[in-house]
């Protein structure tokens, strides 16, 4: 298995820090008015080599099937938070809406992509550089998953400063 762990990519916390992702939309002070990004979910074989090291997404070894296309699903209903965790340790956390592909065949789905699927390329002048459809997070799913003519659904856990899909603590 090429997955191997559930990270947030090293590359996305710097470019997090250069100011290129934008979770939700926004304005600042002078009333500009900033759209939201759109960060897709992509399942990938145990043939695909993702890991904290992987810096954009490509669709090689990319899972195929009824009811999902190359790219992936786009995250809905994303929620931004702030707590303590269980350690005490203020932690920001974002969460999305369960990801599901409906009436869905697919087969051999050993994990999963997080991308910014708006940025083509990104750059911050000479500092700090994207790959097209930057990487933010990969998620193993330890086995293989798969469905037969029905849903095929990323269930995200909880909300929380313990649990959520991506902390930052």
């Amino acid at each position: 298995m090429a997955i191997g762990t559930s990270a947030v990519c090293g590359s996305f916390k710097e470019q997090a820090l250069a100011g290129m992702h934008f979770w939700t939309a926004h304005s600042r002070g002078d009333s500009s008015a900033i759209s939201a990004d759109t960060f897709k979910v992509a399942m990938f074989t145990d043939s695909a080599t993702i890991d904290q090291d992987t810096t954009g997404y490509t669709a090689s070894n990319e899972v195929s099937g009824t009811a999902y296309s190359a790219g992936g699903a786009a995250l809905g209903s994303v929620t931004l938070g702030m707590s303590d965790n269980s350690g005490g340790t203020t932690t920001a956390f974002l969460d999305f809406a369960d990801t599901t592909w409906s009436t869905s065949t697919i087969s051999s789905a050993m994990g999963a992509l997080i991308y910014n699927s708006t940025l083509s390329g990104a750059s911050t002048g000479s500092t700090t550089t994207a790959d097209a459809y930057p990487s933010v997070a990969m998620y193993d799913f330890v086995t293989a998953k798969s469905s037969s003519a029905g849903d095929f659904t990323i269930q995200w856990p909880a909300n929380t400063a313990d649990a959520a899909a991506i902390r930052i603590s």
